[in-house]
């Protein structure tokens, strides 16, 4: 839903050139001391995040944290990863400042590193 206002996520495991389908991700708004969620679940075929195709109504303006699995990503795929891996759950935190606007959020993964930024699209 590129263009119309809410978020969007699209996750590719870079180290495998694959998009993260699978990946478990939650999306939050923190509202003080609470964290209300408004969506969960796993990464399509597509790299996207189908449960938020209907968020835009829940957006308004303020702190949100998205929280990627990304050690059990790697642990289904049969990667192997040290007793403790350098990523296991990734939060990344924004802010919405105009509600009207679409914020697109690339995230590009391996065991080892991450890149999370608002895209244009």
């Amino acid at each position: 839903m590129t263009g119309m206002p809410g978020i969007s996520i699209h996750v590719v495991d870079v180290s495998r050139g694959v998009v993260a389908q699978g990946l478990a991700v939650r999306i939050e708004r923190l509202a003080g001391n609470e964290r209300v969620l408004l969506a969960a679940g796993r990464i399509g075929p597509t790299g996207t995040l189908r449960e938020l195709d209907a968020l835009a109504a829940q957006c308004v303006a303020g702190v949100y944290e998205a929280t990627f699995e990304v050690g059990d990503y790697y642990r289904q795929a049969g990667i192997a990863l040290p007793a403790t891996p350098f990523l296991e759950t990734v939060p990344y935190r924004f802010g919405l400042d105009d509600v009207a606007q679409h914020y697109h959020l690339p995230f590009k993964m391996t065991p080892w590193g991450y890149s999370c930024f608002r895209g244009g699209a």
